[in-house]
């Protein structure tokens, strides 16, 4: 069984995403982001301890995580298209993949970084050099 990496990007975006505004995760932080139009959530560089501003890092945490997800969908896309077009990923932007996902894997052990992202980032390497010998 064949499987689509793109589509996998695809829902991996929107699950994250959802998470990210659902009660179960930052639901509390974007009802704040919604009153606020989602417009200036944060005081940007005036809250950095060099200009000795107090950064909220709930807020900081909720934008990051679910702007991630809403990235992870393009890319996906991308991802889908190039492996339909191609039928395999260019190996330097696989490369660049499983970099980004070991900056994360290295900063967040405990997070679908490591128990989704890598794997994923795994197989999608050995599918490719599988397709390169045959």
């Amino acid at each position: 069984m064949k499987i689509n990496n793109g589509k996998i990007l695809i829902f991996l975006g929107i699950s994250h995403f959802l998470l990210g505004i659902s009660p179960l995760a930052f639901g509390k932080q974007f009802n704040v982001f919604y009153s606020k139009f989602f417009f200036r959530i944060s005081e940007g560089l005036l809250e950095f301890p060099f200009f000795n501003g107090q950064m909220n890092y709930e807020y900081f945490a909720a934008f990051w995580f679910v702007y991630f997800g809403l990235l992870l969908i393009p890319f996906g896309m991308a991802i889908n298209h190039i492996e339909k077009t191609n039928n395999y990923i260019p190996r330097h932007l696989l490369y660049t993949y499983l970099f980004v996902v070991l900056i994360g894997v290295y900063m967040i052990p405990l997070s679908g970084m490591t128990f989704l992202m890598l794997p994923q980032a795994i197989y999608m390497l050995i599918r490719r050099n599988k397709q390169k010998e045959s």
